[in-house]
């Protein structure tokens, strides 16, 4: 009931348009008793004292009715779907929002595929609570109302036959109910996880070919659509139980009806219009009942669904990332002092780290894979909140510091060359909102991308593809390059950046980094030597720790890991 009056919570967004629909909405209802009312009239009156004359006004009152009736109820259409669509593009627009003020550590644990199910399945689930609550739910019980107040005043005793089934009705809603939250939770857990395979195997669809796995592939996927198939019908079985079950009931309270009528005429309490106009009312008095039971099924549904739409809403987002104070400039002093963090185990990811970077100077990490190198720089930008120790830039704890604002005074290219589906220009102009065609030639001619950019169709215009798929690796590289060369940032992150392109290319692309790095602090992760060996200070780490530092000829001197890591992973350091 919780996720359900949440999901209503949002209509409170517009009383003007939800109070019109309400009236629309009682005003069609009301002209429901107009036609059993005319029935009873002519069974009654007219036919049995011949008074034609009354005939064609109670026709056309019956006929202008049913009119006013639709008419109203077109409104009420008309102006629900306009409420619903609002109402569904602001959750929508809410939980985006949520998404991109969630944490990394988040999406850490949660698959795609996940998300894009809540995003593209579970929000239209709760829409069509929205609709049908609104639509259904609240005509329903207006007219169940309405109608029932019409049945008192035309027969109590029939009124009161009439409402037998009505407690049964109530348990066998409540108990399917009660029941029926872990069924369609199961069915959204299903989806979800097919979803997600088929979100990690279109992604991976290159490396599911290269390595000849289609029937181990297929097998998996046919794997989760079967629970999603064994889910769907656990649901429909107790439905095919329940609408049925539910039909005879107001079906057994039409034939009570009947019966007790039948025996009021023939007793002389009751006449035959007066009996087929109450028979009449009391089908407009149970169709809505039936509604609310079609009701009730799409409300479990969205409520499974709502459920995992304000998971997410509730999720606990990054702390201060529009608050939090600013410096007036950036020197790009920045210090380590005794870091550790892990990313959710037992043992520390880094620990005791002590590193410093005065303003202007390249600062080089190298190590192993998994040594923490990354670690080091996700932390300098938030992306994760390191768990003890201090981080400084100019002597100001990043934890303090106003997190959109530092991150733009960061320029990072990941050794991931993560390009967006749009065109070469707007990949570029992240980095640099107003940036105009000269700068961003200057900054592709510096990152030497700009030969193949001109080669491309329709140049700066060119649609790079999903993932920037219509590029090889080292054009998207080249390009994440220029990108932080528009930004001109105080502080500069280099995660491999130039590990994707040939070597000729890096010589290039390292003259435009130098240029780069000139007056500002740098942080490069690479494992070439012709990346690393000019650096400022060369931080050597191994399982979290720093175990060596220096210069690139001290640390050739000390004929440690580094004088190793330079003999079998980097390029001769002769």
């Amino acid at each position: 009931m919780k996720t359900t009056l949440r999901v209503f919570s949002y209509l409170r967004r517009y009383p003007l348009m939800a109070g019109a629909q309400l009236f629309c909405a009682i005003t069609g209802t009301l002209m429901v008793v107009v036609f059993p009312a005319v029935t009873r009239e002519v069974l009654d009156v007219v036919v049995p004292q011949a008074q034609w004359d009354r005939l064609v006004p109670l026709i056309l009152m019956a006929l202008g009715a049913y009119f006013a009736q639709h008419l109203f109820n077109s409104l009420r259409i008309m102006l629900n779907n306009t409420f619903e669509q609002k109402v569904i593009y602001d959750l929508r627009s809410d939980l985006y929002q949520r998404l991109q003020t969630l944490p990394l550590r988040w999406f850490d644990n949660r698959p795609t595929g996940d998300i894009m199910t809540t995003v593209g399945e579970d929000i239209p689930s709760v829409e069509r609570v929205l609709i049908d609550g609104i639509e259904q739910g609240l005509v329903a019980i207006i007219q169940i109302a309405v109608v029932g107040v019409f049945m008192f005043q035309a027969d109590t005793t029939l009124a009161l036959w009439a409402l037998v089934p009505i407690p049964f009705l109530a348990i066998g809603a409540m108990a399917y109910t009660r029941t029926s939250k872990d069924r369609h939770r199961a069915v959204r857990r299903a989806s979800s996880g097919m979803n997600s395979i088929l979100h990690d195997n279109v992604a991976g669809m290159r490396q599911i070919k290269a390595y000849a796995m289609e029937k181990e592939e297929h097998s998996r996927f046919n794997a989760a659509s079967e629970a999603l198939k064994k889910a769907s019908l656990h649901v429909m079985r107790i439905w095919a139980i329940y609408r049925p079950g539910m039909h005879f009931l107001t079906s057994v309270g039409m034939v009570i009806v009947l019966w007790m009528g039948a025996r009021g005429l023939m007793e002389g309490r009751i006449e035959k219009g007066d009996l087929a106009a109450f028979l009449l009312l009391l089908k407009f008095f149970y169709d809505p009942i039936e509604q609310l039971h079609q009701l009730n099924q799409i409300i479990q549904g969205g409520r499974a669904a709502g459920e995992r739409v304000f998971d997410i809403l509730d999720a606990q987002p990054e702390t201060d990332t529009v608050e939090g104070k600013t410096l007036p400039v950036i020197q790009g002093h920045v210090r380590y002092q005794d870091v550790g963090f892990s990313y959710g185990g037992k043992i520390p990811t880094v620990h005791g780290i002590n590193l410093e970077a005065l303003p202007g100077q390249t600062i080089a990490l190298v190590g192993p894979t998994g040594a923490g190198k990354s670690t080091l720089i996700n932390l300098l930008t938030r992306f994760y909140e390191y768990d003890e120790g201090l981080i400084t830039i100019d002597g100001a704890p990043v934890h303090e510091l106003n997190k959109a604002w530092l991150r733009s005074s960061i320029g990072y290219v990941t050794q991931e060359s993560f390009l967006f589906n749009g065109t070469v220009r707007e990949n570029l102009v992240i980095g640099k909102r107003d940036a105009t065609d000269e700068e961003l030639w200057q900054v592709l001619t510096d990152a030497n991308a700009a030969g193949f950019v001109q080669r491309l169709e329709k140049g700066l215009d060119t649609r790079v593809g999903e993932r920037g798929v219509k590029l090889s690796v080292g054009e998207k590289q080249r390009i994440s390059i220029a990108r932080a060369l528009l930004r001109n940032p105080p502080i500069l992150l280099l995660d491999e950046a130039t590990a994707s392109v040939d070597t000729e290319t890096e010589r290039q692309i390292q003259i435009a980094l130098d240029r780069l790095m000139q007056n500002r602090s740098s942080f490069v992760i690479a494992h070439r030597l012709s990346t690393v060996r000019h650096a400022d200070k060369i931080y050597v780490l191994d399982q979290g720790k720093i175990v060596e530092s220096g210069t690139h000829d001290d640390l050739i001197k000390r004929d440690g890991m580094y004088a190793s890591l330079c003999r079998t992973s980097l390029i001769g350091y002769s």
